[in-house]
């Protein structure tokens, strides 16, 4: 595939940054091949990369899906890209719609829906709506750095614990901890729920692997404290990499019964359009020793290909190498009591925002 750099024709990991290259989306029809001209300082610093991020004024704000492997049939986004710069992120390819690269674009050009709250309480003030829990980071972390300065997520949980709506989190970001003023007295009411996804304790895979999230043993931290503060917290192994993180998935589910969690789940690592160029890019980069194995490994779990877009299969696999994960997951929860059933927030508190029309007043 040919590659877009961003800094003449180095390849050098970034600082900072998940991913090693920077290809075209599959929707644009011009294709770059990088080249030295000569004019590169040789003491320029190309191995830092600035974010650039670009408000905009979303037109709607509540996604929706049927898919039947995802628990939730609505989301919210308030961010496009992320700049957690997890190189496995299935959602990169979406930057492709935007005619950016879902390479180093996604995880350095951001989009900030600034109008996130206002279109939420819109929605949900339509005479049409109906009330389903709203899951927040399915796509986009919501709590990615940005979020410091922007705070659109917590603007949004304002709005939904206004009117007493279901939500549920997830996240790699410590950060939640800030709005557990807003969550807590919604867990009481059974109106919200969190994850925190983990998907190694070692450092030394975390740190390129995901390179602007919490610190793995701060997530378990954040755990512990949305858990003290009588939030339900759970764990999600996301995503499981054969060879390197699988060895490590009842290590990560004890460490987050430790600190709290009370339920847990996992995703096998998804490879979908360019992330599969993307990841093998990185594993050669980062783990070259092991790129071969992993890289084989999936295809076993993935009948023959890179990645399987079928449902259910798509989120653990198939063969039995997948069952042998599905069941080391599954007696890991046993043991810790993971596997309890959880009653479903709670739709029936919901009260949609009052509208001002001529029509109240008779």
């Amino acid at each position: 595939m040919p590659i877009r750099t961003v800094f003449g024709n180095d390849l050098r990991p970034h600082k900072g940054r998940g991913a090693t290259i920077n290809p075209e989306g599959r929707f644009e029809s011009l294709r770059r091949e990088s080249f030295d001209d000569g004019w590169q300082w040789a003491e320029e610093d190309t191995t830092r990369l600035r974010t650039i991020v670009s408000e905009e004024r979303a037109k709607s704000i509540i996604s929706r899906n049927d898919s039947p492997d995802i628990p939730f049939t609505q989301s919210i986004n308030p961010y496009r890209g992320c700049e957690h710069g997890c190189v496995y992120c299935y959602a990169r390819p979406s930057h492709a719609y935007l005619n950016l690269s879902p390479g180093l674009d996604f995880e350095t050009r951001l989009f900030a829906k600034v109008n996130a709250a206002e279109l939420l309480r819109t929605e949900l003030a339509k005479p049409g709506y109906r009330c389903d829990p709203i899951s927040l980071g399915a796509n986009t972390d919501p709590y990615q750095p940005i979020e410091r300065e922007y705070r659109i997520t917590r603007a949004i949980l304002e709005v939904l614990a206004e009117h007493d709506h279901p939500v549920a989190i997830v996240t790699k970001s410590a950060m939640v901890e800030r709005d557990i003023d807003l969550l807590a007295p919604m867990a009481r009411k059974n109106l919200a729920r969190v994850f925190l996804s983990i998907a190694t304790l070692d450092h030394d895979v975390s740190r390129p692997m995901e390179p602007r999230t919490s610190a793995p043993r701060r997530r378990l931290d954040a755990i512990r404290r949305l858990s003290a503060a009588g939030i339900p917290t759970g764990v999600v192994l996301a995503p499981v990499v054969p060879f390197l993180t699988d060895p490590e998935i009842e290590n990560v589910l004890d460490a987050a019964a430790e600190a709290g969690a009370t339920h847990a789940g996992y995703v096998l690592l998804r490879l979908p359009h360019e992330v599969k160029d993307l990841f093998k890019a990185w594993l050669q980069q980062h783990f070259p020793l092991k790129a071969d194995h992993v890289m084989s490994r999936m295809r076993e779990m993935r009948d023959g290909r890179e990645n399987d877009p079928e449902f259910d299969s798509r989120m653990k696999g198939s063969g039995v190498f997948a069952e042998l994960l599905a069941r080391r997951f599954e007696l890991a929860c046993v043991r810790l009591g993971f596997d309890r059933s959880r009653a479903p927030l709670d739709t029936a508190r919901f009260r949609p925002p009052r509208t001002t029309s001529q029509l109240e007043l008779f």
